[in-house]
């Protein structure tokens, strides 16, 4: 049960986890999310950025809310710290406290040089089913941490991208593909965002054949990112993100400041 609220709360803040622009030396960059499945309120989350120097740290929190709070109660902290190397964020450490009811689950990735040295997840999963896709040593190079994963600097190519993501548990590959520009406003930014398609690949760490992982590999979801023109750096601001329960909606309530 754990396993399956985690994947929601995954696909649910897909666009949530990996936001969050980094700005410059003393500068502190603030974004606030509203989640609804449907017209239905169901999170929020926030994330604050910072910079010192070539060095650089963002940090979240997730809960449910509304109608959301009436089948489960669940939050998320997480932080990434780490060190920008050409037009790339490179992480060093991520870490993730999840809760659902009464129960905490903790991911904590420690990379150099983008391949993972050190990956602890507590408390250790139970024996794995027979369909589990291990996690292999070879899926933990090169990747990136699922939080400064999907920010981009001002002057480099946003979509198409293929994005090599680890998030504690699970290695997958996010797919982006442009789909042009619209125009986008919420409290601290008013401007054009550049949209794309983001494919889902599974590679492993998750159970085969399990419905919410193959809906979600078979409908692209979408992701909208806004450039915060005071840290030059691109960064989500909207997404749709489809589930079996219907379109997830992520959209930034504030962003800067």
């Amino acid at each position: 049960m754990l396993e399956r609220r985690r994947s929601f709360l995954a696909a649910a803040t897909a666009a949530l986890l990996l936001a969050g622009p980094a700005g410059t030396a003393g500068i502190r960059h603030v974004s606030e999310y509203d989640i609804s499945l449907g017209i239905l309120p169901i999170a929020k989350a926030s994330f604050a950025s910072e910079f010192g120097g070539r060095d650089y740290r963002i940090s979240g929190s997730f809960r449910s809310w509304g109608l959301a709070e009436l089948i489960t109660k669940i939050s998320a902290e997480t932080t990434v710290s780490g060190r920008k190397r050409g037009d790339r964020l490179e992480a060093e450490r991520y870490n993730l406290v999840y809760k659902t009811g009464k129960r905490t689950r903790v991911y904590d990735v420690t990379y150099r040089n983008g391949n993972v040295t050190q990956s602890v997840m507590k408390p250790e999963p139970k024996t794995r089913p027979d369909n589990w896709v291990p996690v292999t040593e070879a899926d933990l190079r090169s990747v990136l941490d699922p939080l400064s994963g999907l920010i981009f600097a001002g002057d480099s190519k946003v979509c198409p991208s293929r994005l090599p993501i680890y998030d504690g548990e699970s290695r997958m590959d996010l797919v982006l593909t442009p789909k042009g520009r619209k125009p986008f406003s919420t409290d601290g930014f008013e401007g054009e965002a550049i949209v794309c398609e983001i494919q889902y690949v599974p590679k492993s760490g998750f159970r085969r054949g399990r419905s919410d992982i193959e809906h979600l590999k078979k409908t692209p979801m979408e992701i909208w990112f806004a450039k915060a023109q005071s840290v030059n750096v691109y960064a989500p601001v909207y997404a749709r993100i489809p589930t079996s329960m219907g379109d997830v909606y992520v959209k930034a309530a504030k962003y800067g400041g």
